[in-house]
């Protein structure tokens, strides 16, 4: 077994109404002097009204290009060194909190994020996914240190799009599976591992009970225990199964689907967790686990989640097609499908795999 690194949580979390009221108290603290902020355009119009006056920390504010990537990265990076930024504010979603976490590192900056979604756990990960300028997933970088600092509002969340607790449901979702696949054989797992486990398991318990609730009431405008729970399941707990397992408690072949997936053009317009959700159906078929793809589609139905790749907008004619190019990028060498077991996974066993899903999914329509 591999020697991991645990970087179980934020330095600093809180999640309650009017937190961020508190954001120049901790910059205070923290004797930061020039705040460099990195938004996208809804992002801010989502958060600005909770945002605290920063006049006082000679605060700059740049929109990000739509992307986490290597230029954009890049360009962010120059933008706060120009300014003497000596912390990084991340306001908006994955990809956002992606670039400032980013741009931190490459500058050897604090970083302090503000999540106006509750769609991944990027909040709460020491690490940025990256992609090209088109959106196509390249790979993930894990930084040396936490994050500072990372304030929820919940009012913030209850006023995003729905399909975004609901993609986030579906990636949080992932952490059980993917965390049971690569922490059930091993010999003789650590305390911290055996805490990712406790908590992947923690949120899969959760987000089934709870999750319907949750999407229920985000359509609704209220502020239920059951939607807190959910967002803080999506933001937090997600987060620290990585954290607490590092590599075992990461990614496995549900996300490795999800990269293949961003390779299909038809796909782009769904979100990062739907296409995970999606993955988990793959992935518990190439497992054999077919009793427990029964019990997910009901919960999928129930909280809106894609069953099958023509709920992802991929024609019954263009699936055989849709499905090798899946498996082509999903089994490359250094995906993390490979990862739980000893033996590679095929192109062959994803294709089947992929389609027996389908199958399956007209068998029950």
């Amino acid at each position: 077994m591999e020697p991991i690194q645990v970087r179980a949580t934020p330095g600093y979390y809180e999640c309650r109404v009017g937190v961020l009221k508190e954001l120049p108290r901790l910059l205070r603290e923290g004797e930061f002097k020039r705040v460099f902020v990195i938004s996208g355009e809804r992002s801010w119009k989502a958060a600005q009204e909770y945002i605290p006056d920063l006049t006082d920390y000679q605060a700059a504010y740049s929109t990000y290009n739509g992307e986490c990537s290597d230029a954009e990265i890049a360009r962010q990076s120059e933008l706060a060194s120009t300014h003497g930024a000596d912390f990084i504010l991340g306001v908006g979603g994955g990809k956002v909190l992606d670039v400032a976490k980013a741009v931190g590192n490459k500058i050897n900056k604090d970083v302090g994020l503000v999540p106006t979604l509750a769609s991944t756990c990027a909040a709460t990960t020491p690490l940025s996914v990256k992609y090209t300028d088109e959106g196509e997933f390249i790979t993930y970088t894990i930084f040396p240190r936490s994050t500072y600092l990372v304030l929820v509002e919940p009012e913030i969340l209850l006023r995003s799009p729905v399909a975004y607790l609901r993609a986030g449901i579906g990636d949080t979702l992932a952490k059980w599976y993917e965390a049971r696949a690569l922490i059930e054989g091993l010999p003789s797992p650590s305390v911290p591992i055996q805490l990712a486990y406790e908590v992947a398991k923690r949120c899969r318990d959760v987000l089934v009970t709870d999750s319907e609730r949750a999407v229920h009431d985000q359509q609704n405008g209220e502020l239920s225990d059951a939607f807190v729970r959910v967002i803080e399941t999506n933001l937090l707990s997600g987060g620290m199964v990585g954290g607490l397992g590092d590599q075992y408690g990461r990614i496995a072949g549900a996300h490795s689907i999800h990269n293949g997936l961003t390779h299909v053009q038809k796909a782009h317009t769904f979100l990062h967790g739907e296409k995970v959700a999606y993955g988990i159906l793959v992935q518990l078929v190439l497992e054999g686990e077919w009793e427990e793809v029964m019990g997910l589609f009901d919960f999928y139905k129930e909280v809106g989640l894609p069953l099958s790749l023509e709920s992802i907008g991929i024609k019954p004619t263009e699936i055989e097609r849709v499905s090798e190019v899946i498996a082509d990028y999903a089994t490359r060498e250094g995906e993390s499908i490979h990862f739980p077991t000893s033996t590679v996974v095929t192109k062959k066993d994803v294709s089947e795999a992929i389609n027996a899903l389908e199958a399956l999914k007209i068998t029950l329509s």
